[in-house]
């Protein structure tokens, strides 16, 4: 796939949105990808005139769900590919429900990256991309994975718990909630925990701890 025209991707959280981007520059051919983080950003940089392609919608955005945003963008703009993209537990729900509102395609966050390269490239050449729910189900099932502390990764027991939670795709606004902390300081442990791990974005982070549980005992 050469010079696809342009893409955008929305995810409330801009570290994930931008990692995004960045992978369809670079391994999915595209000359440019918008990244933005709500849905009134999305349609201040949406192309009317020359609609993207390919559109990376986040399930969750701070607007509420993305639904309509989905059936607005089949009904007005039919030509642009949706891709739907969710950290949420219950993915076959999800899934349907983002297929009703006109997705062409839907992925967990916690698949690989060239399992979303192979989405990106079925979308394109006209196709869908859905699992059936036993699969998707799967997602979530315990897996063995080799237990990893924060220590072991060099971060402090605070990084830890941020970390802990980004695994989970949850984005910072809800870690702070979580951890009685304010949004700037899970910034700067964010910020610290990608410098520690040697990382660019939360996609990195994911791919690089794939097969490792952290463990909370061991803090």
């Amino acid at each position: 796939m050469t010079n696809l025209a342009s893409a955008i991707v929305i995810d409330d959280h801009p570290l994930v949105a931008r990692g995004i981007a960045d992978f369809l520059l670079s391994n999915c051919g595209f000359s440019v990808v918008q990244s933005v983080s709500n849905i009134s950003a999305f349609w201040d940089e949406f192309n009317y005139t020359n609609p993207p392609i390919l559109a990376v919608v986040d399930f969750w955005l701070p607007d509420g769900a993305s639904l309509s945003l989905l059936v607005q963008l089949k009904l007005q703009h039919p030509a642009t590919r949706l891709l739907a993209i969710s950290a949420d537990d219950n993915v076959a729900a999800v899934s349907d429900k983002v297929r009703s509102a006109g997705a062409d395609g839907f992925l967990h966050k916690q698949e690989a990256p060239d399992v979303f390269g192979r989405a990106v490239a079925a979308l394109l050449l006209g196709e869908v991309w859905f699992h059936d729910h036993r699969s998707l189900d799967r997602i979530n099932q315990p897996a063995k994975e080799l237990p990893i502390t924060a220590d072991e990764l060099g971060l402090t027991t605070r990084q830890g718990q941020v970390l802990a939670m980004m695994l989970k795709g949850l984005p910072n606004k809800r870690i702070a909630l979580n951890l009685s902390l304010s949004e700037q300081t899970i910034k700067e442990h964010v910020t610290g925990i990608l410098e520690r791990l040697g990382v660019r974005n939360r996609i990195e982070v994911i791919t690089k701890l794939r097969g490792r549980t952290l463990d909370d005992s061991c803090q």
